[in-house]
């Protein structure tokens, strides 16, 4: 019994194959209505009042998913489909061609698909007849055209409603052009170009590369006491020249000639040089030094750091331009650094020394390396610079005890491209083929002190008088051989001197470094009373106490220390906040805008670009399946002409195939959707 009036005849897939022959048996009777007489059919309930007149034309049922109405059409009102689902079999059935439909009507496919058969619903919405009863209620106008498609994601417009950057959607709105529109568009140019311009001075002040210098002073509970290098300004003592002395060094140091060496012994108080004298085949520059030096034994009479004793092994032998130095608490071989954690006199340094002036070498004649005054060199430095005494030093005069105040510094520089530091390790060893022999050393591999001014000026130094003569002074650092007396006269030192004249030598700033400010005061001593306690001490005599002894006193002024560093004027956080901040007011946009942006060029890369290649080979192989699909059908038409039609009732016209009539009757009546097997 088929189902009252306002409800819906519903196949499932499972029991359609059942139900077909009787459903198509039982509609076999209905003679008057054409749609009915097609007995190879399946059906779908339909309320209307059709006209008799039959459809003209067919066209074929499109299988694309539709838009959902915005409200179901009354399933009472005549000349309308119920809106519910119609099975179309035609997968099925394989059937030869497309359903078709008559004019006025649409069938649209539904989103899901059996699991079973794999069937594809139809809904089958009709148009009421022209013919139709007048009293029929008012009918539910359906759309004549295809439905709009929903625009891509590549589509400027479906970006500008969505997208965060403020203006953009008045500018790309739906709808035509506009004053308003307008308006917006000037306005976000206008504010676009103002962000640019602004972002444009910030990289370009970024650019530059600026920095500033901070001065500050810091306290600190503990500080490292520097280096101190002592050397006596006599060089060589002369109680330990020979004439083997004289005959190798004579002519570099002093100015002698062979001839004059008989006189200046004599100066010294030595018997000449016997007749059989032999000069040795070789001579060592560093050897002489470390002979006829000033010892620190015999020059050092007291030491105390902290007010507890020193001695000469808490100093270290060092060889300058000078000759034989001295430095205290140097760091060397791993020693411990003293530390100091107060200021003030008698919590440094105290040094009573002997300048031995009996033994200064006598003025022979005005040559560079004869020393005219008396007394002692001192450097002040750091643990990791060389001592460069006789440039950077100060004297310190006998008879006199000389306070010398410190205040630490520590400097820090930027390397570039903002300042002009460096911080690489120096190789003073020669190269042959040097690209830049005045420059600063390159590294090279192996450990190598910490990068200094001063080390890097040594080192450079080393390097050109390697360079010019073929070996090196005494002083200098790395592997090349020591100078000979005749070359230090005829190579060593005057390509030396004339470097320092030219200030060749191009060594930036390390990067960081430590630094003593000095401030330096004396008082006249011994005394009286003390002259004659020290004379009975060291069995001297009052005048040679006077004229020879000293005191030297190094400390720190206070704990605090300054601070000079280089800083960056313009950091890079701060470039990405002011581009920030300008991003934000002039444009309402934010890094995630920049993301939506990057995103909308990839989806129009994709639909544009790409999608065009993929379309064309779509294409492509579509043409070619479509001519091989045209190939199998005319080779299937003669066997389906062949097939006889199933017949459930008497003999009736043929009808075509998948075609919809329409009939009139008195009274309501219930027509169908036939498709055939």
């Amino acid at each position: 019994m088929l189902p009252g009036r306002g409800t819906m005849l519903y196949l499932g897939t499972r029991w359609a194959p059942v139900l077909y022959l009787g459903v198509a048996a039982w509609l076999s009777r209905a003679a008057d209505c054409p749609v009915c007489q097609a007995s190879r059919t399946l059906p779908a309930l339909c309320y209307g009042d059709p006209s008799p007149a039959p459809a003209k034309g067919a066209r074929a049922c499109s299988w694309s998913r539709p838009a959902r109405p915005s409200r179901p059409p009354n399933p009472r009102q005549p000349g309308q489909c119920f809106p519910t689902s119609l099975l179309c079999l035609a997968p099925l059935l394989h059937l030869s061609g497309p359903l078709l439909a008559p004019a006025g009507t649409s069938c649209l496919a539904r989103p899901w698909t059996d699991p079973l058969f794999f069937l594809s619903p139809c809904h089958l919405v009709t148009t009421p007849s022209p013919l139709s009863a007048p009293t029929s209620a008012p009918t539910m106008k359906t759309p004549s055209g295809p439905e709009e498609a929903r625009r891509p994601a590549s589509d400027i417009r479906v970006f500008a409603s969505s997208c965060t950057l403020h203006g953009l959607g008045h500018v790309f709105g739906p709808g035509r052009l506009t004053p308003r529109r307008g308006l917006w568009a000037v306005a976000v140019l206008l504010s676009l170009a103002a962000f640019l311009y602004q972002v444009e001075e910030r990289v370009r002040y970024y650019g530059e590369f600026h920095h500033e210098t901070a001065l500050d002073e810091r306290e600190s509970h503990q500080l490292t006491f520097p280096a101190v290098t002592l050397c006596n300004v006599n060089p060589l003592r002369r109680s330990r020249l020979t004439p083997n002395d004289l005959h190798w060094a004579g002519p570099a140091l002093l100015g002698l000639e062979p001839a004059e060496h008989a006189a200046f012994l004599r100066a010294l108080g030595r018997p000449p040089t016997s007749p059989g004298f032999m000069p040795s085949p070789t001579f060592d520059m560093a050897r002489l030094y470390a002979r006829a030096g000033h010892t620190l034994e015999d020059m050092l009479l007291d030491c105390r750091y902290r007010g507890q004793p020193c001695g000469p092994e808490n100093f270290t032998t060092i060889f300058t331009r000078m000759g034989q130095c001295y430095t205290f608490n140097s760091g060397t071989n791993g020693a411990e650094l003293l530390t100091t954690p107060k200021g003030g006199a008698g919590n440094g340094l105290e040094v009573m020394l002997d300048v031995q002036e009996d033994e200064y070498l006598p003025v022979w004649k005005d040559v560079e390396e004869t020393p005219f005054e008396v007394g002692i060199r001192v450097q002040i430095h750091s643990q990791e610079e060389p001592p460069i005494i006789d440039q950077l030093g100060f004297g310190v005069a006998p008879g006199y005890q000389t306070f010398v105040s410190c205040q630490k510094q520590q400097l820090s520089f930027l390397p570039a491209p903002w300042g002009d530091c460096s911080s690489r390790s120096q190789d003073p060893d020669f190269d042959s083929e040097p690209s830049d022999p005045l420059g600063p050393p390159g590294p090279t591999p192996g450990p190598r002190p910490p990068y200094s001014l001063m080390g890097c000026r040594l080192a450079c130094e080393t390097r050109y008088v390697a360079r010019k003569c073929g070996c090196r002074m005494m002083h200098m650092p790395g592997g090349a051989p020591v100078c000979s007396p005749q070359q230090y006269k005829d190579c060593a030192n005057p390509a030396l001197d004339a470097m320092l004249r030219k200030d060749a030598c191009t060594c930036p700033n390390p990067c960081a470094s430590t630094r003593y400010a000095k401030e330096l005061s004396m008082v006249r001593m011994p005394s009286r009373p003390a002259t004659r306690y020290l004379a009975r001490k060291y069995n001297r005599s009052e005048a040679y106490i006077a004229d020879n002894v000293l005191v030297l006193d190094i400390f720190f002024e206070a704990l605090n220390y300054e601070t000079v560093e280089q800083k960056k004027a313009y950091e890079v956080s701060e470039l990405l906040g002011d581009i920030g901040g300008q991003m934000g007011l002039f444009i309402g946009a934010s890094l995630l805008t920049i993301l939506e942006i990057l995103d909308y060029l990839c989806e129009v890369f994709r639909d544009r670009v790409l999608g065009y290649f993929w379309n064309r080979k779509r294409s492509q192989k579509h043409s070619q399946k479509h001519s091989s699909t045209n190939l199998l059908q005319e080779g299937m038409g003669s066997h389906r002409n062949e097939v006889p039609h199933l017949s459930l009732g008497p003999s009736r016209p043929p009808t075509p195939p998948c075609a919809v009539t329409r009939t009139l009757s008195a009274s309501h009546r219930t027509c169908y959707l036939v498709t055939r097997l």
